[in-house]
């Protein structure tokens, strides 16, 4: 049987992608499962490297995600995507060339993010000292129907990481329990 499948993690920066990213491979593991993660940082360091952030780059970022994502995932491998991914069509056609594909908004708003940013990062593009900040001075379109919503100003880690594993059995896309 093939496990894999394509988990795609879509939100804000700072929203807890990569932590719920995280905590998902390490169990996925330890139920046996072959997990890979994708996270945006990593693939613009190595995959993506001369890339910059106008729309054109963007999507041409994410589309290289979700192309390493579909080889891994038809070869029996759970490849989760840890990216900000903000343009709907380039998620929507990222998702069109997947058989089994999952998204997750990892919702959370821009107060709370400025709150819990450490580098300043946000405080910076608000205060319009970084161009082309995704959800401040560049859009972030929210998924019209991702399979999950979680959202991280609302409740704790572990009530999003419980959420998200129940809804992946729930989807048949992993067993309960951690049966294979």
């Amino acid at each position: 049987m093939n496990d894999g499948f394509t988990l795609w993690f879509t939100g804000l920066s700072g929203a807890g992608k990569s932590t719920l990213a995280n905590l998902l491979a390490d169990e996925l593991r330890n139920r046996g499962h072959r997990v890979e993660i994708l996270d945006g940082d990593e693939v613009r360091t190595n995959l993506s490297k001369g890339l910059g952030f106008s729309k054109e780059d963007r999507d041409i970022n994410i589309r290289r995600i979700g192309y390493v994502c579909n080889l891994l995932a038809r070869n029996g491998v759970i490849a989760i995507s840890a990216a900000i991914s903000p343009y709907r069509a380039v998620r929507d056609e990222v998702r069109s060339m997947h058989s089994r594909f999952f998204e997750v908004f990892v919702k959370c708003p821009i107060n709370t993010l400025a709150e819990r940013d450490v580098k300043g990062l946000y405080k910076k593009a608000l205060a319009g000292e970084i161009k082309n900040f995704t959800g401040v001075s560049d859009p972030y379109e929210e998924p019209l129907t991702p399979e999950l919503i979680v959202e991280t100003d609302r409740e704790s880690r572990d009530e999003s990481f419980t959420r998200l594993l129940d809804a992946l059995e729930k989807a048949n896309l992993i067993r309960p329990g951690g049966s294979r």
